[in-house]
């Protein structure tokens, strides 16, 4: 296995508050997706909702990848202004999160 050089990705999972209406929701996706443009070392955002057929989601509902240049770009972007007053949004109509941030590996059978 390889290590990917720098890469970390940074997964979100989210739950939100029931009674959040969609046009919130979708209102916040865009504010994260914007951070692209406000944060230089994130790279890409993805985002999706949860599709799975085994149940084992527990109550998440929404998933957030962003991909940054490198574990200290990740830091800037935790510290970073833009990124705390859409955090503080974001976790306003969160039920519950987790978040994991991991250096992507390939595997060369």
């Amino acid at each position: 296995m390889e290590e990917a050089k720098g890469v970390v990705k940074h997964i979100l999972l989210a739950k939100f508050k029931d009674g959040t209406s969609p046009d919130l929701i979708d209102e916040l996706i865009k504010g994260y997706a914007n951070l692209v443009n406000l944060i230089s070392p994130m790279k890409a955002f993805h985002w999706g909702k949860d599709v799975s057929i085994e149940n084992r989601q527990q109550g998440f509902t929404h998933v957030f990848e962003s991909t940054f240049e490198n574990v200290e770009g990740v830091a800037e972007y935790v510290g970073h202004p833009a990124h705390v007053e859409f955090a503080n949004k974001f976790l306003a109509i969160t039920d519950k999160i987790i978040v994991i941030d991991y250096k992507p590996t390939t595997v060369h059978l």
